[in-house]
């Protein structure tokens, strides 16, 4: 089996509702689904979802990076090859992460697929008998999230993650809000997104946290600032997450080193795909961190190759993907019961992509071929 064409399918999928982190409000998704084709006729997907502000790629940046770099390098070769081809891909252009990770999800399925197997047989097995995720709420105000906050465990949530970053002070009003909607029984993550920019403002927040009991602070500092993390980590009881700040093996290491975060947030656009993805769960494992599979707010493609990956983890203790609930529409058919995620056990992701619906969202297409 080998690799003779792709299709580059960029999309924007429409939102139910803004989604609002500290650094930017989406209104609508941008996403680029990769196609892979192989000469025994098998298709396997793979989605990017590029973030300037965390990977460096933008909507077209990534179109043209596949078509121009990363899908000539790899026509001809097997999707099970998945080292060399990620070598490749790698030897051919630096970063470029979601673009990769494109690849190799569409890699993975095709594997699987061929193989009769979904993919976390592929990767160790099924270490986990179900995935949970919790609500996530986009920042707005204190009283509108603890609303929201009460609507999602009327609806069956057990646990919350807040998105917060604007203003250290109204932040701070806004978890206390939750807070004391939901009690103190129900699990809180806070998610900064790297919106208290620097130690000195971050380091205000703990002692105001601590008596909230949130299950842990996810960078709260801009990424980079490792030196930062492990000083706000020494000064507080609350765990701290590292996401923006852990791309690679390369970053978590430098983490490990400095003692700077109980927990990481694996992302496939960051990592690159599966592949590294599992290099770095278990480097993390060996260091006594435990991870998370997080979002880039990625469709049933992205999220369900994240949930294969967390499924086959010892140590990825947690997972948050759930774009599929915030668009209107999706391409594919992965299934949520709140509070678990259902993989199908079908080859492959899983997932039955609506070809309908992906000509219908589509911005922007191109083919490359052997």
């Amino acid at each position: 089996m080998k690799i003779t064409k792709a299709e580059i399918v960029g999309i924007h999928f429409p939102l139910k509702e803004p989604f609002i982190i500290s650094y930017v409000t989406y209104d609508f998704m941008p996403s680029i689904i990769v196609k892979l084709e192989t000469d025994d006729g098998l298709v396997g997907y793979g989605e990017a979802v590029p973030d300037e502000n965390v990977t460096g790629e933008t909507f077209f940046s990534v179109i043209e990076v596949l078509k121009h770099q990363l899908l000539p390098a790899i026509m001809g070769e097997s999707p099970f090859s998945i080292e060399k081809i990620h070598d490749m891909m790698d030897s051919r252009i630096h970063a470029n992460s979601s673009a990769k990770a494109a690849i190799d999800i569409a890699c993975y399925d095709l594997m699987g697929k061929y193989t009769n197997k979904p993919i976390y047989e592929l990767i160790g097995g099924k270490y986990h008998n179900e995935l949970t995720f919790a609500k996530v709420l986009s920042i707005e105000e204190p009283e509108i999230m603890a609303h929201k906050a009460k609507e999602a465990l009327a609806l069956g949530y057990s646990s919350l993650k807040l998105k917060v970053g604007f203003d250290l002070f109204k932040d701070l009003e806004r978890i206390k809000a939750v807070r004391q909607a939901v009690g103190y029984e129900v699990p809180i993550r806070v998610d900064v997104n790297q919106g208290w920019k620097n130690y000195s403002t971050a380091a205000q927040a703990l002692p105001l946290l601590e008596p909230l009991r949130i299950s842990w602070l996810e960078q709260p500092i801009k990424m980079g600032d490792i030196n930062g993390l492990a000083e706000l980590r020494k000064k507080t009881i609350i765990p701290i997450m590292a996401d923006e700040s852990v791309h690679n093996t390369f970053e978590l290491l430098e983490i490990i080193k400095k003692n700077a975060a109980d927990k990481i947030n694996i992302k496939l656009m960051k990592s690159a795909g599966i592949y590294p993805a599992l290099h770095m769960a278990k480097i993390a494992e060996y260091a006594g961190l435990s991870c998370q599979v997080g979002s880039m707010v990625e469709s049933s493609i992205g999220s369900a190759a994240g949930y294969h990956t967390a499924m086959a983890r010892k140590n990825i203790t947690s997972t948050e993907l759930t774009g599929p609930l915030l668009f209107s529409k999706d391409i594919g058919n992965l299934e949520y019961r709140i509070p678990n995620v259902i993989l199908s056990g079908k080859p492959g992701l899983g997932v039955e992509v609506n070809e309908d619906t992906l000509q219908e969202l589509t911005i922007k297409k191109e083919t490359v071929q052997l």
